[in-house]
């Protein structure tokens, strides 16, 4: 090699460099943004192998009422989120663990809301127990009297009343990409996976439904 062919390579050698030192900062910057979405990184897809073998079996289920129910290939642990349980005290995902959980979140605004909360207080009077729960969450920020005579009418009966009046819980969801809109329902498994989400009403009281959640908890 001659010396004229020195400046040429040493050029590509920094090249190599500033490429590889963008790329490591990418990598950095999506570990961080998979940190915050995943509420921390502290728990990752290896953590949730065994929910996967839950998944693959209640996805053919997923038809019907349930046909938009999308269930992940790969299950990852659910963002751990806060709100406020029947007494006033805060509670969050962790405190289910050991039981399948159907978390959806619904507003008195929400004419769809409206519309699916029976069949969810079917879904749980039938299911309902010590393995299951559906933990359906107001997100109501005003008027917040009106909750429960909204599930009144709608003639609930055997859903626990969770609430979160800062709605914080739709904004981690909707930073985690999870939400969009009301209702919105995800299913976990008792490992505190997340192994099912539907955004919009559906009929939680089908036949579809029960085989499904029977399956999902394993029963």
């Amino acid at each position: 090699m001659t010396d004229s062919n020195l400046p040429q390579r040493s050029g590509i050698l920094s090249t190599r460099k500033l490429l590889f030192g963008a790329g490591t900062v990418l990598l950095a910057g999506a570990a961080v943004l998979y940190g915050i979405n995943r509420g921390g990184g502290k728990e990752t897809a290896s953590s949730c192998s065994d929910s996967a073998k839950t998944a693959e079996k209640i996805a053919p289920l997923a038809q019907g009422g349930l046909a938009a129910l999308t269930i992940p290939r790969t299950p990852r642990a659910a963002v751990d989120v806060s709100f406020d349980g029947p007494s006033g005290e805060k509670k969050t995902l962790a405190d289910f663990r050991g039981k399948t959980v159907l978390l959806n979140l619904w507003a008195t605004w929400c004419i769809p809301c409206r519309e699916e909360m029976p069949a969810l207080d079917k879904l749980q009077a039938k299911l309902g127990g010590p393995d299951f729960e559906v933990v359906a969450v107001s997100i109501d920020t005003a008027r917040l009297e009106k909750r429960k005579t909204f599930l009144a009418e709608a003639g609930v009966e055997k859903l626990a009343f969770y609430s979160d009046a800062s709605a914080d819980i739709f904004q981690r969801l909707k930073r985690a990409g999870k939400v969009t809109g009301l209702p919105t329902t995800l299913l976990i498994d008792r490992s505190g996976c997340e192994i099912g989400i539907l955004a919009g009403p559906a009929d939680w009281a089908s036949d579809e439904a029960i085989r499904l959640i029977s399956l999902a908890k394993g029963s």
